[in-house]
């Protein structure tokens, strides 16, 4: 019987995965803040696909929160953690609110670094297990407006670091996607902007991810318009990378 984890499974690439890894005999935890809405998906995931769904409510912007689900963890461990969990923010670094900062910091970073620490010992004792740390195409670029882009670099380059120092048998995964369609900006406060060709479908990015994992690729960037961006990224110099970036933060 393999067990998935999975925060964030409310909506958007959460539940995006919930589906899949159900349709795929998973049985899972499911994460998030909202108890109502885990329970209606559990409850559809269950009944279609006959697996158990656990639901675990839990703020990760927390210590008390991220707790309940490291405990989780250490108690019975699982096959797949998905570190899907994760905000934006609106405005500019100087004029947003202090807590809100931390709590940006806490979900998209703190917590990945604890749940990732949790869930590894029981992995390392099976000689098996996954982990897939949601970051983001943003990671690779220095945005002038916000620290979600620090928050998605330090993902990537953690996820790519303890991957390199794995035993055959366990595999991690950071993936990078661009624009999708999910409830993130609206949650955030964000326009959806960008040409509809760069926006992506939950469940296209999920499969993508899924494959890219299984392949044994450390870094998965769905979308060849994106992994054209990514490359472009890499090949262009750091300070011209960073003036593109202030011109296009005046619009």
């Amino acid at each position: 019987m393999s067990i998935a984890l999975i925060t964030g499974a409310s909506s958007g690439l959460g539940a995006a995965f919930a589906r899949r890894l159900a349709g795929e005999g998973y049985h899972l935890v499911l994460v998030a803040r909202d108890q109502a809405r885990l329970a209606v998906l559990a409850d559809e995931l269950t009944q279609q696909h006959g697996i158990t769904a656990d639901v675990l409510p839990a703020d990760l912007a927390t210590p008390d929160g991220r707790s309940i689900v490291t405990a989780r963890l250490a108690e019975a461990p699982v096959d797949l953690l998905v570190n899907n969990a994760g905000i934006g923010l609106p405005g500019r670094f100087s004029t947003t609110p202090p807590e809100d900062l931390q709590r940006q910091l806490d979900i998209n970073v703190t917590a990945v670094l604890q749940l990732t620490r949790a869930a590894l010992p029981g992995m390392l004792e099976r000689g098996h297990g996954d982990v897939i740390n949601v970051s983001s195409v943003a990671g690779f670029f220095s945005g002038s407006g916000s620290t979600y882009p620090a928050t998605k670099a330090w993902v990537t380059s953690f996820t790519e670091g303890i991957a390199t120092a794995l035993p055959r048998g366990l595999r991690m995964l950071a993936l990078c996607p661009g624009f999708v369609h999910t409830e993130f900006h609206q949650r955030a406060g964000l326009a959806k902007t960008g040409p509809e060709a760069f926006w992506l479908g939950a469940d296209q990015v999920v499969t993508h991810a899924l494959a890219d994992l299984r392949r044994g690729k450390i870094v998965s960037v769905p979308g060849r318009q994106y992994q054209a961006v990514v490359l472009s990224a890499r090949l262009l110099p750091r300070a011209l990378l960073r003036r593109l970036s202030r011109r296009v933060s005046r619009y």
